[in-house]
């Protein structure tokens, strides 16, 4: 029973082939530049060298394509033909309230999907490419929509709802709904487990960490305050978005500079964050090193990062009191994300005390770690992401794969 899972974003798809009897990642990678021009593929393998293919992808079915051709080359791939995949699981940004949990894909399940991508234009839309692509090239398969939003359900209205008109909310379903899903709940059980903590009685805060960020605040295992809202957008500064800003600056700036909104919203999701605060897109280690020298851009790029995500840190410890863990978790390029250590040495009023070798030696090593300090008050883990396993377990769920 192989799982091919598919997380397609605007101009890339990443995918993993899993084998869901022995429980192992097969192959992984990721097909870049879709529509824009140059398309590649990376193909991971364990224990092998990555490979790399050039081949044009002017669209997701394209992408997909590729994709399997690759998973079956003689040379490199890992099967003999695409009839051993059994089921396709996507990861879905948006699901709304409409969404609690993970569904099997059909028609109505497609249209409620594309009903909500003005929710999150630039996730929804390709995740629909990719479902409709595999429906086309896997036309056999089951296929599983796995949602971000759906973890955050359990927040009370006291966190979810914004102070706007009551009907925006009633007629256009505006209140926050939180992403990352997959991430955080990875996170909380693992940290749980490494707290030595059963996860219904777990309070934790656990953080996604890459270009895009969020921070989640749980109580007794569940899901009770986000950081990003209606959209990925709200929340803490990231790598191309702004986070929270005042809401008066999308008004002044209409009317100011004649900005559209169109545009708008380009400034906010790609244009902003760290890219907007240093004129440029760079890598996390390019705006490192810029800083070290001299670069006042992008020092005040790395001091506003740490400051904000301290300022949700600090908010959060008051939503779950003293916490059992705080959980970091990361995917690709932790080795360029050193504002962790950063944010949490300025917060032992908190108790939190970091190891500053323990802290680099999660910048070097792949696997869990505890980055707290042997007398911390609170205990404080860097783990990898496991988004990819909660997708696997949910697929074989839906399919009855576990009785």
């Amino acid at each position: 029973m192989l799982i091919l899972t598919l997380n397609c974003r605007r101009f890339s798809l990443q995918y993993q082939l899993y084998d869901w009897g022995r429980r192992v990642s097969l192959a992984n990678g990721k097909v870049e530049r879709i529509l824009v021009g140059d398309s590649f593929v990376t193909h991971r393998v364990p224990g092998s060298d990555p490979q790399h293919r050039d081949r044009e992808c002017a669209d997701h079915r394209d992408a997909l394509k590729l994709v399997l051709d690759v998973l079956t080359d003689p040379q490199i791939g890992v099967i003999p033909e695409v009839s051993r995949i059994a089921a396709v699981g996507h990861r879905v940004v948006h699901g709304g309230e409409k969404f609690t949990q993970s569904a099997l894909i059909t028609q109505p399940v497609t249209d409620a999907i594309r009903d909500m991508a003005s929710l999150a234009p630039l996730h929804n839309t390709p995740n629909l490419s990719g479902i409709r692509a595999a429906g086309e090239l896997l036309p056999d398969l089951p296929q599983v929509a796995i949602f971000d939003t759906a973890f955050h359900q359990t927040m009370p209205a006291e966190a979810y709802m914004y102070p706007i008109p009551y009907d925006w909310y009633k007629k256009h379903g505006v209140r926050r709904y939180g992403f990352h899903g997959q991430s955080h709940l990875y996170a909380a059980r693992r940290g749980a487990e490494l707290a030595g903590v059963p996860l219904g009685m777990a309070n934790m805060i656990t953080v996604h960490t890459g270009n895009g960020v969020s921070l989640c605040a749980l109580r007794n295992g569940v899901s009770v305050d986000t950081s990003m809202g209606l959209t990925p957008l709200e929340g803490v500064m990231m790598g191309t978005r702004c986070g929270d800003i005042d809401a008066g600056i999308i008004p002044f700036m209409m009317n100011e500079a004649g900005v559209s909104a169109s545009e708008l919203d380009l400034f906010m999701n790609q244009k902003s964050g760290v890219a907007g605060i240093t004129g440029r897109k760079m890598s996390r280690r390019e705006v490192v090193e810029e800083a070290e020298h001299g670069d006042e851009r992008s020092r005040l790029a790395l001091e506003m990062e740490c400051y904000r995500l301290r300022k949700y840190l600090g908010g959060y410890l008051a939503v779950v009191g003293k916490p059992d863990a705080i959980v970091f978790t990361y995917g690709e390029g932790w080795e360029d994300w050193p504002v962790r250590g950063l944010t949490l040495q300025a917060m032992e009023h908190f108790g939190i005390k970091i190891d500053v070798a323990r802290d680099l030696e999660a910048v070097r090593r792949r696997e869990e770690i505890e980055i707290s300090a042997g007398d911390s008050a609170i205990k404080v883990f860097a783990i990898p992401s496991g988004e990819d396993m909660v997708l696997n377990e949910d697929v074989a769920r839906i399919l009855g794969w576990n009785s």
